[in-house]
């Protein structure tokens, strides 16, 4: 067994999400000398169930073994029959297995992608799932860099108070780039209300939820930013001229304003 392979195989099945756990077998698998051999991989998420049956294959020119593909199964809850879509393994950026999960629930992942020619270019890929490929994998379209989807403009058409730290600003949007459907805090009318969003490159904005999953109009939301945009200015003017008062020096009681005057007389 080629040790270095075995070593470059571990650490990629790790940065593709696979974690460690399949180690030993790796190790098992590669020292049989097989020409190809699978590994197995079992992930919950919530209630939906994700099966991946990772593709391995060796070189037949030397003792390599290259890691090619991983096929995920996806049963979700309230479904009889399983999503299945099998993801490619690349020189550059792979999507990772928590990725997979979120492409194949109709959510969009931002990455690194590297094209035929070996150029590494940005893009939102989302999985289309009224069209089929010929290998029997669903589509994914693609939103490049110059379709102009701007994710921190749409996050910031709306009142979330995550948005106004800087360290929680960016742990929103790496999260939403990873396709997670991510909490938020918006606010509204002066409260605190935590609410569902994810990016949505198509239509160059972000989908919203409430507590129980039903999805928001985001005019609705819109408009809920500018109220409360106009609440916050409201209490800023407030302050103001509650500020403006207090720089002209305390008011002189009207009794005290009589007694001056008697006293002058």
């Amino acid at each position: 067994m080629n040790e270095k392979n075995f070593e470059y195989l571990r650490d990629q099945l790790k940065y593709t999400g696979f974690g460690d756990a399949l180690e030993s077998e790796l190790k098992e698998k590669m020292q049989k000398e097989e020409p190809n051999f699978t590994l197995t991989h079992n992930t919950q998420y919530g209630n939906d169930t994700a099966v991946a049956t990772l593709n391995f294959n060796k070189s037949k020119e030397s003792d390599m073994y290259f890691f090619n593909s991983y096929k995920v199964e996806l049963q979700k809850e309230n479904s009889k029959e399983a999503l299945e879509q099998t993801f490619y393994i690349n020189k550059g950026s792979n999507i990772t297995m928590k990725e997979a999960y979120n492409l194949m629930e109709g959510r969009s992942v931002n990455k690194d992608l590297t094209s035929k020619e070996g150029e590494v270019y940005n893009s939102w890929v989302q999985m289309d799932f009224k069209q089929s490929e010929s290998n029997g994998n669903f589509k994914l379209n693609h939103y490049h860099q110059n379709y102009g989807y701007d994710l921190e403009a749409a996050l910031s058409k709306h009142p979330i108070k995550e948005l106004e730290t800087p360290k929680y600003k960016e742990d929103l949007i790496n999260s939403l780039k990873k396709g997670n459907l991510q909490s938020a805090t918006f606010l509204k009318e002066g409260n605190e209300i935590k609410q569902y969003i994810e990016a949505s490159p198509q239509f160059k904005t972000i989908n919203i939820y409430d507590n129980n999953m039903k999805r928001i109009d985001n005019r609705k939301a819109q408009e809920e930013k500018q109220s409360e945009s106009q609440h916050t200015s409201e209490k800023q003017s407030s302050k103001k001229q509650n500020q403006t008062a207090d720089d002209d020096g305390p008011e002189v009681p009207k009794e005290a304003k009589k007694k001056r005057k008697s006293q002058s007389m």
